[in-house]
């Protein structure tokens, strides 16, 4: 029994062993296959997830993210094309409109202290405007004269005939009769507002050096240019190109060579304090000069006073802005609807005023604050015959009655 049981473990031994030499083979077998093989490193899989502490981001700074300028390099130009654009367009201006500038020689006889008679003569400048022979200038050049004389650009002297003048705009037509060929009108196409700081060029005769061109800018627009008492004229352009005696009457004009205005004064003991006639005005007024010989301004008929909260406590009335009617002429169109003036006379203080009146405020849908609106109203925006509205008050009460403007006195 013990022999069988012997001999049984000796079998189970040897077959352990025989297993374990065989595996072994096949695990070698195994590596072995596996070294030969190619192999093939797997690639790493990449999970995004938010990390603890965020890496900083470098931000470039302004000056990193401004563009550089690429550097071309000048070209190169002629003498005359270094010249800047101002003055190649002065330039121009000049060559272009020069010819059209004429110089005026206005003759008159006058008497001195003594009661002796003697010639007189002034001068001044004008523009043609057509092939007519039609040339614009200042009334005060021409006033009064008993022959006028006309230059011309290239030396020629001619007689001038007066054709209409208007003393409150002081503007003037004149006439010669030459060859059409001869004459070059002004540009008068402009259209469009001015502009504080636009170029303007004034082209005249100065102290008699003739066909002096001077240049600025437009310093103001819409000044008013009080002449005399009566006499103011509106919408006035202020320049400081040099105007001086000799140069009224002539062209103002912009960059391109049109006409802006026409050169009329200059502000006594002021420099470069000069005023034009706007362009507006010119042709307003012209052509009634050429078809008539005149121009009729707008009348309405009242004077007054201006209001002010002070002035109205003092004459007990409730409205404070307006005019004050003290005087309404016979026969005027105010008159005719019965618009009132004064019928008492009070004193400020040892100042005589004349109350009663109706207060007008507004022409149309213009405030009215004084004599002066009234006067730029009727000048600048209507025309004898033409009808406005005036809004007044009258004891407190507000009418408005429709006014046919007329023809002022001459």
């Amino acid at each position: 029994m013990e022999l069988r049981v012997r001999r049984s473990l000796m079998v189970a031994l040897a077959l352990v062993v025989v297993l374990g030499v065989s595996g072994c083979n096949m695990v070698i077998r195994m590596v072995e296959e596996q070294l030969a093989a190619p192999t093939e490193l797997p690639q790493p899989t990449l999970t995004l997830r938010p990390t603890a502490m965020p890496t900083a981001t470098t931000v470039p700074t302004p000056a990193q993210q401004v563009r550089q300028p690429t550097v071309v390099p000048l070209p190169t130009l002629s003498d005359e094309e270094y010249l800047d654009i101002a003055e190649a367009l002065t330039v121009r201006v000049y060559e272009q409109v020069s010819s059209s500038v004429v110089h005026i020689t206005s003759r008159v006889t006058q008497m001195d202290y003594w009661g002796y008679m003697f010639p007189s003569e002034g001068t001044g400048s004008g523009f043609v405007i057509d092939t007519e022979g039609h040339i614009v200038t200042n009334n005060h050049v021409i006033e009064g004269a008993e022959s006028i004389e006309v230059t011309f650009f290239d030396g020629d002297i001619v007689e001038a005939q007066l054709v209409g003048a208007d003393a409150y705009n002081d503007l003037a037509v004149i006439k010669v009769d030459v060859d059409p060929d001869k004459l070059r009108p002004v540009d008068m196409s402009y259209v469009g507002p001015l502009k504080v700081g636009q170029r303007a060029i004034a082209i005249g005769n100065p102290y008699g050096l003739d066909w002096t061109l001077t240049s600025g800018v437009i310093s103001s627009l819409g000044r008013p240019l009080q002449i005399s008492e009566q006499q103011t004229m509106y919408d006035v352009i202020q320049t400081d190109a040099a105007i001086n005696p000799g140069n009224s009457g002539g062209p103002l004009l912009n960059s391109q060579g049109q006409l802006i205005g026409v050169s009329v004064a200059i502000r006594q003991g002021a420099e470069n304090i000069g005023f034009a006639i706007s362009l507006e005005t010119v042709r307003r007024v012209v052509p009634e000069l050429i078809e008539r010989g005149y121009y009729g301004h707008s009348w309405l008929g009242v004077l007054g006073y201006p209001l002010s909260p002070e002035f109205a406590r003092q004459v007990g009335l409730d409205i404070d802005r307006g005019l004050l009617v003290a005087q309404v002429s016979e026969g005027s169109p105010a008159a005719e609807v019965g618009i009132r003036g004064a019928n008492r006379q009070i004193f400020i203080g040892r100042q005589p005023v004349y109350v009663g009146g109706d207060v007008i405020t507004m022409i149309d849908t213009t405030p009215i604050t004084g004599n002066p609106d009234v006067l730029k109203y009727l000048e600048t925006q209507t025309r004898p015959g033409q009808v406005v509205t005036v809004t007044f008050y009258r004891d407190g009460e507000r009418y408005t009655e429709r006014v046919v403007l007329s023809e002022a006195p001459r």
